[in-house]
Protein backbone atom coordinates (compact mmCIF):
# COMPACT_ATOMS: atom_id res chain seq x y z
CA UNK A 1 0.00 0.00 0.00
CA UNK A 2 2.80 2.41 0.87
CA UNK A 3 5.92 3.02 -1.20
CA UNK A 4 9.37 3.82 0.15
CA UNK A 5 9.13 7.57 -0.31
CA UNK A 6 9.34 9.57 2.90
CA UNK A 7 6.07 11.06 4.07
CA UNK A 8 5.44 13.65 6.76
CA UNK A 9 2.57 14.43 9.12
CA UNK A 10 2.44 17.76 10.93
CA UNK A 11 -0.02 18.71 13.65
CA UNK A 12 -0.71 22.40 13.11
CA UNK A 13 -0.38 24.65 16.15
CA UNK A 14 -2.03 27.62 14.45
CA UNK A 15 -4.28 28.14 11.45
CA UNK A 16 -1.50 30.25 9.91
CA UNK A 17 0.84 27.27 10.15
CA UNK A 18 -1.74 25.06 8.49
CA UNK A 19 -2.28 27.55 5.67
CA UNK A 20 1.46 27.86 5.12
CA UNK A 21 1.81 24.07 4.91
CA UNK A 22 -1.09 23.92 2.47
CA UNK A 23 0.55 26.55 0.26
CA UNK A 24 3.65 24.32 0.17
CA UNK A 25 1.64 21.35 -1.03
CA UNK A 26 0.54 19.62 2.19
CA UNK A 27 -2.88 17.97 2.16
CA UNK A 28 -5.33 18.48 5.01
CA UNK A 29 -5.86 15.32 7.08
CA UNK A 30 -9.35 14.99 8.51
CA UNK A 31 -10.56 11.58 9.67
CA UNK A 32 -8.62 9.90 6.87
CA UNK A 33 -11.48 7.52 6.02
CA UNK A 34 -11.48 8.62 2.36
CA UNK A 35 -7.86 9.66 1.98
CA UNK A 36 -6.38 6.39 3.22
CA UNK A 37 -8.23 4.50 0.50
CA UNK A 38 -6.51 6.49 -2.27
CA UNK A 39 -4.21 3.59 -3.26
CA UNK A 40 -7.23 1.36 -3.86
CA UNK A 41 -8.54 3.99 -6.27
CA UNK A 42 -5.18 4.15 -8.04
CA UNK A 43 -4.29 7.50 -6.47
CA UNK A 44 -0.96 8.16 -4.73
CA UNK A 45 -1.11 9.21 -1.09
CA UNK A 46 0.07 12.79 -0.44
CA UNK A 47 3.71 13.18 0.54
CA UNK A 48 2.88 15.73 3.25
CA UNK A 49 -0.15 15.87 5.55
CA UNK A 50 -1.25 18.55 7.99
CA UNK A 51 -3.68 17.79 10.83
CA UNK A 52 -6.00 20.49 12.24
CA UNK A 53 -7.23 18.57 15.28
CA UNK A 54 -5.19 20.58 17.78
CA UNK A 55 -6.55 23.96 16.66
CA UNK A 56 -8.94 25.76 19.00
CA UNK A 57 -12.59 25.35 18.06
CA UNK A 58 -12.02 22.64 15.47
CA UNK A 59 -13.43 19.88 17.71
CA UNK A 60 -16.17 21.79 19.52
CA UNK A 61 -19.93 22.15 19.09
CA UNK A 62 -21.58 25.34 20.35
CA UNK A 63 -25.38 25.36 20.61
CA UNK A 64 -27.07 28.72 21.09
CA UNK A 65 -30.65 29.88 20.66
CA UNK A 66 -30.10 31.13 17.10
CA UNK A 67 -27.11 29.19 15.72
CA UNK A 68 -25.35 25.86 16.05
CA UNK A 69 -21.63 26.10 15.34
CA UNK A 70 -19.70 22.90 14.61
CA UNK A 71 -15.95 22.65 14.21
CA UNK A 72 -14.61 20.99 11.07
CA UNK A 73 -12.79 18.26 13.03
CA UNK A 74 -15.90 17.09 14.92
CA UNK A 75 -16.75 13.47 14.13
CA UNK A 76 -20.04 12.15 12.83
CA UNK A 77 -20.53 10.25 16.07
CA UNK A 78 -20.08 13.40 18.17
CA UNK A 79 -22.47 15.38 15.96
CA UNK A 80 -25.15 12.71 16.21
CA UNK A 81 -24.87 12.59 19.99
CA UNK A 82 -24.82 16.38 20.47
CA UNK A 83 -27.81 17.12 18.21
CA UNK A 84 -30.00 14.16 19.14
CA UNK A 85 -33.39 15.39 20.32
CA UNK A 86 -32.93 19.01 19.19
CA UNK A 87 -35.93 20.27 17.22
CA UNK A 88 -35.15 21.53 13.73
CA UNK A 89 -31.82 19.77 13.24
CA UNK A 90 -33.15 16.21 13.20
CA UNK A 91 -31.89 15.72 9.63
CA UNK A 92 -28.29 16.43 10.61
CA UNK A 93 -28.52 14.20 13.69
CA UNK A 94 -29.92 11.33 11.62
CA UNK A 95 -27.38 11.84 8.83
CA UNK A 96 -24.46 11.83 11.26
CA UNK A 97 -25.78 8.81 13.17
CA UNK A 98 -26.60 6.66 10.13
CA UNK A 99 -23.73 7.40 7.74
CA UNK A 100 -21.37 4.56 6.77
CA UNK A 101 -20.88 2.32 9.84
CA UNK A 102 -20.01 2.81 13.54
CA UNK A 103 -16.26 2.46 13.01
CA UNK A 104 -16.25 5.13 10.30
CA UNK A 105 -18.54 7.46 12.28
CA UNK A 106 -16.08 7.47 15.17
CA UNK A 107 -13.32 9.01 13.02
CA UNK A 108 -14.93 10.62 9.93
CA UNK A 109 -15.20 14.39 10.34
CA UNK A 110 -17.58 17.10 9.25
CA UNK A 111 -14.82 18.89 7.36
CA UNK A 112 -13.76 15.75 5.56
CA UNK A 113 -17.35 15.11 4.46
CA UNK A 114 -17.72 18.61 3.05
CA UNK A 115 -14.26 18.99 1.51
CA UNK A 116 -13.98 15.75 -0.48
CA UNK A 117 -15.33 16.62 -3.95
CA UNK A 118 -15.03 13.07 -5.27
CA UNK A 119 -17.27 11.64 -2.52
CA UNK A 120 -20.78 12.12 -3.93
CA UNK A 121 -22.56 9.97 -1.33
CA UNK A 122 -21.71 12.06 1.75
CA UNK A 123 -24.74 11.99 4.08
CA UNK A 124 -24.17 15.29 5.86
CA UNK A 125 -24.28 17.41 2.70
CA UNK A 126 -28.01 17.21 1.85
CA UNK A 127 -28.95 17.44 5.53
CA UNK A 128 -26.97 20.66 5.95
CA UNK A 129 -28.19 22.04 2.61
CA UNK A 130 -31.82 21.58 3.63
CA UNK A 131 -31.10 23.62 6.78
CA UNK A 132 -29.37 26.52 4.93
CA UNK A 133 -26.00 25.86 6.55
CA UNK A 134 -23.13 28.31 6.18
CA UNK A 135 -19.45 27.39 5.98
CA UNK A 136 -16.67 29.45 7.48
CA UNK A 137 -13.25 29.22 5.89
CA UNK A 138 -9.96 30.75 6.82
CA UNK A 139 -7.90 32.45 4.13
CA UNK A 140 -4.46 34.01 4.53
CA UNK A 141 -5.69 37.22 6.11
CA UNK A 142 -9.26 36.83 7.25
CA UNK A 143 -12.17 34.42 7.68
CA UNK A 144 -14.64 33.98 4.86
CA UNK A 145 -18.27 32.88 5.08
CA UNK A 146 -20.50 31.55 2.34
CA UNK A 147 -23.68 29.49 2.03
CA UNK A 148 -22.99 25.78 1.74
CA UNK A 149 -25.07 25.76 -1.45
CA UNK A 150 -22.53 28.11 -3.06
CA UNK A 151 -19.49 26.40 -1.57
CA UNK A 152 -20.12 22.85 -2.78
CA UNK A 153 -20.08 23.42 -6.57
CA UNK A 154 -16.93 25.57 -6.31
CA UNK A 155 -15.05 23.89 -3.46
CA UNK A 156 -12.09 22.75 -5.56
CA UNK A 157 -11.33 26.37 -6.40
CA UNK A 158 -12.29 27.79 -3.00
CA UNK A 159 -10.19 25.27 -1.07
CA UNK A 160 -7.12 25.90 -3.18
CA UNK A 161 -6.06 28.65 -0.77
CA UNK A 162 -8.46 28.32 2.19
CA UNK A 163 -9.21 25.88 5.00
CA UNK A 164 -12.71 25.08 6.21
CA UNK A 165 -12.87 25.67 9.97
CA UNK A 166 -16.52 25.65 11.04
CA UNK A 167 -20.09 25.10 9.86
CA UNK A 168 -22.95 27.25 11.12
CA UNK A 169 -26.56 26.07 11.16
CA UNK A 170 -29.11 28.89 11.58
CA UNK A 171 -31.88 27.73 13.92
CA UNK A 172 -34.78 28.84 11.72
CA UNK A 173 -36.07 25.35 10.92
CA UNK A 174 -39.06 23.93 12.79
CA UNK A 175 -38.48 20.30 11.89
CA UNK A 176 -36.39 18.25 9.48
CA UNK A 177 -35.75 14.67 8.45
CA UNK A 178 -33.29 12.61 6.44
CA UNK A 179 -33.94 9.46 4.39
CA UNK A 180 -31.48 7.35 2.42
CA UNK A 181 -31.59 4.28 0.21
CA UNK A 182 -28.71 1.87 0.79
CA UNK A 183 -28.09 -1.19 -1.34
CA UNK A 184 -26.15 -4.20 -0.14
CA UNK A 185 -23.88 -4.11 -3.17
CA UNK A 186 -23.18 -0.41 -2.53
CA UNK A 187 -21.53 -1.21 0.80
CA UNK A 188 -21.95 1.62 3.32
CA UNK A 189 -22.87 4.28 0.76
CA UNK A 190 -26.47 5.23 -0.13
CA UNK A 191 -27.46 5.37 -3.79
CA UNK A 192 -29.81 8.29 -3.09
CA UNK A 193 -30.43 10.66 -0.16
CA UNK A 194 -33.25 13.13 0.48
CA UNK A 195 -33.32 15.62 3.35
CA UNK A 196 -36.46 17.65 4.04
CA UNK A 197 -37.00 20.67 6.30
CA UNK A 198 -39.90 22.88 7.33
CA UNK A 199 -38.84 26.50 7.76
CA UNK A 200 -40.22 28.99 10.25
CA UNK A 201 -42.23 30.40 7.32
CA UNK A 202 -43.81 26.95 6.90
CA UNK A 203 -41.98 26.42 3.60
CA UNK A 204 -40.70 22.99 2.53
CA UNK A 205 -36.97 22.79 1.78
CA UNK A 206 -35.55 19.70 0.09
CA UNK A 207 -31.97 18.68 -0.71
CA UNK A 208 -30.72 15.63 -2.58
CA UNK A 209 -27.41 13.82 -2.33
CA UNK A 210 -25.66 10.89 -4.05
CA UNK A 211 -27.83 11.18 -7.18
CA UNK A 212 -25.51 13.63 -8.95
CA UNK A 213 -21.82 14.34 -8.45
CA UNK A 214 -22.64 17.33 -6.19
CA UNK A 215 -25.46 17.47 -3.63
CA UNK A 216 -27.93 20.30 -4.18
CA UNK A 217 -31.27 21.76 -3.19
CA UNK A 218 -34.22 20.57 -5.26
CA UNK A 219 -35.40 24.10 -5.98
CA UNK A 220 -37.72 23.09 -8.81
CA UNK A 221 -39.68 20.81 -6.50
CA UNK A 222 -39.64 23.39 -3.70
CA UNK A 223 -41.21 25.95 -6.04
CA UNK A 224 -43.93 23.52 -7.14
CA UNK A 225 -44.76 22.57 -3.55
CA UNK A 226 -44.95 26.25 -2.54
CA UNK A 227 -47.80 26.72 -5.03
CA UNK A 228 -49.96 24.17 -3.23
CA UNK A 229 -52.84 25.57 -1.09
CA UNK A 230 -51.35 26.87 2.12
CA UNK A 231 -47.86 26.94 0.62
CA UNK A 232 -47.11 23.24 1.03
CA UNK A 233 -48.63 19.87 0.11
CA UNK A 234 -51.52 18.51 2.15
CA UNK A 235 -49.91 15.10 2.30
CA UNK A 236 -46.77 13.22 1.34
CA UNK A 237 -48.26 11.50 -1.69
CA UNK A 238 -48.94 14.84 -3.36
CA UNK A 239 -45.29 15.76 -2.86
CA UNK A 240 -44.18 12.42 -4.33
CA UNK A 241 -46.38 12.98 -7.39
CA UNK A 242 -44.80 16.37 -7.97
CA UNK A 243 -41.36 14.81 -7.52
CA UNK A 244 -42.10 12.49 -10.44
CA UNK A 245 -43.12 15.29 -12.79
CA UNK A 246 -40.36 17.78 -11.97
CA UNK A 247 -37.39 15.44 -11.61
CA UNK A 248 -34.56 17.50 -13.12
CA UNK A 249 -31.67 15.35 -11.89
CA UNK A 250 -29.19 13.85 -14.34
CA UNK A 251 -28.28 10.81 -12.26
CA UNK A 252 -24.70 9.59 -11.96
CA UNK A 253 -23.85 6.02 -12.86
CA UNK A 254 -21.44 3.95 -10.79
CA UNK A 255 -20.62 0.36 -9.95
CA UNK A 256 -23.29 0.35 -7.23
CA UNK A 257 -26.20 1.87 -9.23
CA UNK A 258 -27.08 3.33 -12.61
CA UNK A 259 -28.06 6.97 -12.95
CA UNK A 260 -31.60 6.17 -14.08
CA UNK A 261 -32.20 4.14 -10.91
CA UNK A 262 -31.00 6.94 -8.63
CA UNK A 263 -33.50 9.28 -10.32
CA UNK A 264 -36.29 6.73 -10.21
CA UNK A 265 -36.20 6.23 -6.45
CA UNK A 266 -36.39 9.94 -5.61
CA UNK A 267 -40.22 10.25 -5.48
CA UNK A 268 -40.42 7.37 -2.98
CA UNK A 269 -37.77 8.99 -0.80
CA UNK A 270 -39.60 12.33 -0.98
CA UNK A 271 -42.79 10.59 0.14
CA UNK A 272 -41.01 8.96 3.08
CA UNK A 273 -39.35 12.25 4.01
CA UNK A 274 -42.55 14.28 3.86
CA UNK A 275 -44.50 11.66 5.83
CA UNK A 276 -41.97 11.98 8.63
CA UNK A 277 -41.75 15.76 8.37
CA UNK A 278 -45.51 16.34 8.46
CA UNK A 279 -45.81 14.00 11.45
CA UNK A 280 -43.16 16.03 13.29
CA UNK A 281 -45.06 19.25 12.54
CA UNK A 282 -48.27 17.82 13.98
CA UNK A 283 -46.61 16.43 17.11
CA UNK A 284 -47.19 18.46 20.29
Amino acid sequence: MFDNLERSLTVAGTIEEALAAKRHGAAILAGGTWLMRDPRRGVDLPQALISLHALAGMKTIDISDDTITIGAAVTHEAIGQALRGLAGVEAVAIAASSSANPAIRRVATLGGNLCTPDFAAADLLPALLALDAIVELRAAHAPLRMPLARFLPSRRQVLADTILTTVLIPRKIIASTHVRLPLRRAGDYPVAIVSCALSSKREIQIAVGSVEDVARRWTKLEEVLSREPGGRPANAQIAASHAETCNDFEGRSGIEADGWYRRQVLPALVRRGLESLLCKEQSP
